[in-house]
C-alpha cells in the first residue's frame, strides 16, 4: 500500500480519549471516536452534555485537558482555530455570528480569504458568489448581514463556512429556530454538501431530522460517550432512552418525524 493510499484509508477525524476540565467541572470525559471520510456523523445529548465543548476542542477554541484530536492524520490538539481551518476544518456556531456591518457578500468572502485555500480577493469573490447561489443567498449579496432574518443568517453562517472549502464541516444546531419547511430545505442542503465530498459532523436537537440525515450517531451524557451506532440502534438504545429521550415510544416518532424536537 502506498503512503497516499494509507492516508486515504485513515479516518478523517480521530478523537482519542479527549477530556476537558474547567476548574472542578469535567465537561468532556475520555471521549473517543473516529469519523471516516464522506460520512455524516450526528451528535446528540441533553443540554449541558458537553456537545459544543467537544466541538470547541476539535476546532481549537479549547485545548484538551487530556487526549488528542487528529485531523487528516495531524495532531491538531491545542492548535488555534485559524490554523485548524487552514487544514480544511470549518464550523458553524449555535448562536450565529455574522459580521453585521459587512454585506452578505463580504461575510462569505471572509470565509474564502481565511479558509483552507486562503484565496486572494478576486478569487474569494468568485467562490463567495458560487456558494451564495448554492444556498439561495445570491439576491441578498449587497444587504447588510445584520438585516437578515434567522433563517437567512443560518444560511449565511453556513455559506461562510463552505466558502472556506472545508474537508470537514461541523454544524452546531444549524436547524434551531427554523420552521418545518426551512428545516426540510436545510436537510436537503446538508445532503447536497455531502455529495460534494464534504464530511459532516452535526449537533442537533431536531431529532427526526438528525436521525434521517446521519449515517451514524454518537451520544454524550454528562460529558461521556454513552452510545454509538446507526440511527435505528440509537433510537432504540435503552441507555439513550433513559438518559435523553425519556420515553421508549419516542423512538418510532423520531424516525417517522412525528416528534419535531427533543
Amino acid at each position: 500500500m502506498s503512503l497516499q493510499q494509507y492516508v486515504e484509508n485513515q479516518p478523517l477525524l480521530q478523537v482519542q480519549n479527549v477530556s476537558k476540565r474547567f476548574g472542578g467541572l469535567l465537561a468532556v470525559a475520555e471521549v473517543s471516536f473516529d469519523l471516516p471520510q464522506g460520512q455524516i456523523l450526528g451528535l446528540i445529548g441533553p443540554n449541558g452534555a458537553g456537545k459544543t465543548t467537544l466541538f470547541n476542542v476539535i476546532t481549537g477554541v479549547y485545548t484538551p485537558t487530556e487526549g488528542h484530536v487528529l485531523f487528516r492524520g495531524v495532531d491538531v490538539s491545542g492548535w488555534p482555530p485559524y490554523n485548524v481551518v487552514r487544514l480544511g476544518l470549518a464550523r458553524t456556531h449555535q448562536i450565529v455570528r455574522p459580521l453585521n456591518d459587512l454585506t452578505v457578500l463580504e461575510n462569505v468572502m471572509a470565509g474564502a480569504c481565511y479558509g483552507y485555500a486562503q484565496l486572494p480577493l478576486r478569487e474569494a469573490r468568485e467562490v463567495a458568489l458560487e456558494v451564495m447561489e448554492f444556498l439561495g443567498l445570491a439576491d441578498r449579496r449587497d444587504m447588510l448581514a445584520g438585516s437578515l432574518n434567522v433563517a437567512q443568517k443560518k444560511r449565511l453562517e453556513l455559506a461562510r463556512a463552505l466558502a472556506s472549502r472545508p474537508r470537514l464541516l461541523l454544524l452546531d444546531e444549524v436547524l434551531a429556530g427554523l420552521n418545518p419547511t426551512e428545516i426540510a430545505e436545510m436537510v436537503e442542503v446538508v445532503h447536497k454538501i455531502r455529495e460534494q465530498g464534504v464530511t459532516i459532523f452535526i449537533i442537533e436537537h431536531v431529532m427526526h431530522a438528525l436521525m434521517n440525515v446521519s449515517d451514524r450517531v454518537i451520544v454524550l451524557d454528562y460529558g461521556r460517550l454513552i452510545a454509538e451506532g446507526t440511527p435505528d440502534e440509537i433510537a432504540n438504545n435503552p441507555q439513550v432512552i433513559e438518559a435523553y429521550l425519556g420515553d421508549p415510544k419516542l423512538a418510532e416518532k423520531l424516525l417517522s418525524g412525528e416528534e419535531e424536537d427533543v
